[in-house]
């Protein structure tokens, strides 16, 4: 099953699995290096990330930390607008990604800065007006699993069967976006999001259970609290178990991994192509 998503800067052929970086224009983020609001730390953390092979620049504005609480959205633009601008006025090639659940915020910087894709935590559950949007503009729309919100959320991990839960609940808003004939769909399952330990794990060992969807499959496991809690680490100590967790994310099929540490990752992505037979040859360039 091979997908193929379509953006205004090129298109990103999933074939082989991509790697998509995260900048974070938050205050509270773990990761510094990430999360910087000065332009020239910006363009520092993007150029190295695309010297170590990103194929997506994900840029975000709130805080997904369990318990955190949410800007409004004149906040949240105020974080991620300069982000927008410095990125897309110094690599206008890139690929840009937009963290936000807001409508109006995606709006504005598909309008303005021309973002090629919209990254949703809550898949188009808080904020209705996101399908209208995603519908308008054409862009890829990745739709993510997620209870409550990042302030309640950890109360909200009892699940009948977690894996057919998340099979019905992508399926209900494939079906819904697929009839506004929004195609270019990619679905995350939410690692950490209203999940307990036990069952990221269950979820990890069964994505390949996802591919009966038919579409793409983006996994978040980066520093996530499901590796430094078991390994009894920090964040900043977790990227040999986010290395790990990701490999074994590809061998079930995921198609895009979303990470901290950009270089690590298409190692990992490297090594297990070869571990799987498949030519390596010039995976390191953009499609």
């Amino acid at each position: 099953m091979t997908h193929t998503l379509r953006t205004e800067h090129g298109c990103i052929d999933l074939e082989r699995p991509k790697v998509m970086a995260i900048l974070n224009m938050t205050p509270d983020s773990f990761c510094r290096r990430c999360s910087s609001s000065a332009e020239a730390d910006i363009l520092a953390q993007v150029s190295l990330a695309m010297q170590g092979g990103a194929d997506i620049i994900d840029i975000g504005g709130c805080s997904t930390r369990p318990g955190s609480t949410q800007p409004d959205a004149d906040e949240e633009w105020t974080r991620v607008e300069p982000a927008l601008r410095a990125v897309r006025r110094t690599f206008p090639d890139a690929i840009i990604s937009l963290d936000t659940f807001r409508a109006d915020v995606a709006e504005k910087a598909i309008g303005e800065w021309g973002v090629d894709i919209i990254n949703d935590i809550s898949g188009g559950t808080m904020d209705t007006r996101m399908d209208d949007v995603i519908a308008r503009a054409h862009v890829p729309y990745i739709i993510m699993h997620m209870r409550g919100t990042p302030a309640t959320m950890q109360n909200l991990t009892d699940y009948d069967d977690l894996l057919s839960h998340l099979i019905d609940f992508f399926q209900r808003r494939l079906d819904t976006l697929y009839s506004r004939s929004i195609s270019d769909v990619i679905i995350d399952p939410g690692f950490g999001f209203a999940k307990n330990l036990q069952q990221n794990y269950l979820l990890l060992r069964n994505i390949h259970t996802l591919r009966i969807l038919h579409a793409p499959i983006l996994v978040g496991l980066s520093r996530k609290s499901m590796i430094y809690n078991a390994l009894n680490c920090s964040p900043e100590e977790a990227l040999n178990g986010t290395t790990v967790l990701n490999t074994l994310a590809l061998n079930e099929g995921a198609n895009i991994l979303r990470v901290h540490d950009v270089k690590q990752a298409k190692e990992a992505v490297r090594l297990f192509e070869l571990y799987n037979g498949t030519n390596p040859d010039n995976m390191l360039c953009r499609p």
